[in-house]
């Protein structure tokens, strides 16, 4: 067999141009690659929904691929070991209630189970701002490559339309602070100092719809209610994930 460059060029850009068409509307736009998006992500498009997950960076995963302080492991507690065991992710017990497990691991088999459940993913793609029409609902997002972010190029974005939309973009809430700005509301209080014990709780209750069709989870909810932030341990990630996920499903 010969290969011909154009005909290579062709596909990659015929099938990703299809795949963008038709994400132009979706169920759930969730914007953020880490722990709790993908959690999100995979629990929502298993139950049959269109789900896109929009990462501006160029690999999906978040901090967690960095374990702490680039040791990559990370530690979730007893309360979350059944999502490790949900998606198949090996951990070992280091003392009562503390888990460890691998951080490419768990990136990798979270990653695998979004695309498996039918996730589309759009990475390099950053989102520049939001839409809220006359009924006062977040109704949409306007997006663009994270290059012409970057590089700060004059560029007109595209936008997409999604019944719901979830801020999981960590600490910087992305997208709640594009409402904010825009609507007044959600206040945002920002984000704690460290203390686990209090931010793994708290980032669930956290984890709710805080704009009509805006839900956050992850740090993103903590960064928004002003809890506390809590380092290398992802319990409560997974958790908010999938908190997020039921509270979606049941308006969907």
């Amino acid at each position: 067999m010969t290969l011909d460059e154009i005909t290579i060029s062709r596909a990659i850009i015929s099938d990703y141009m299809h795949t963008l068409l038709e994400y132009m509307e979706m169920d759930v736009a969730i914007v953020g690659g880490g722990p709790s998006g993908l959690v999100c992500s995979a629990l929502i498009a298993e139950k049959g929904y269109k789900v896109g997950l929009i990462e501006k960076k160029l690999s999906i995963g978040g901090g967690m691929w960095g374990g702490g302080m680039m040791f990559p492991r990370i530690v979730v507690q007893s309360e979350a070991k059944r999502l490790l065991e949900r998606f198949n992710i090996t951990h070992s017990e280091f003392s009562p209630g503390y888990y460890t497990a691998r951080s490419i691991e768990a990136v990798s088999k979270l990653t695998t189970a979004a695309v498996d459940a039918g996730v589309e993913f759009f990475n390099l793609t950053t989102v520049e701002d939001v839409m809220v029409k006359g009924d006062g609902r977040l109704s949409g997002l306007v997006i663009n490559w994270q290059p012409v972010e970057a590089t700060g190029l004059h560029v007109d974005p595209l936008t997409i339309r999604c019944r719901m939309i979830v801020d999981a973009t960590g600490h910087d809430a992305v997208i709640a602070h594009y409402v904010s700005k825009k609507m007044g509301k959600p206040d945002i209080k920002g984000e704690g100092t460290m203390w686990a014990d209090n931010a793994e709780s708290a980032v669930v209750t956290h984890t709710k719809e805080v704009f009509p069709g805006l839900f956050v989870c992850g740090m993103a909810a903590n960064a928004v209610s002003g809890g506390h932030r809590m380092g290398p341990v992802f319990g409560g990630m997974f958790l908010s994930g999938e908190s997020a996920a039921v509270q979606i499903l049941q308006q969907l």
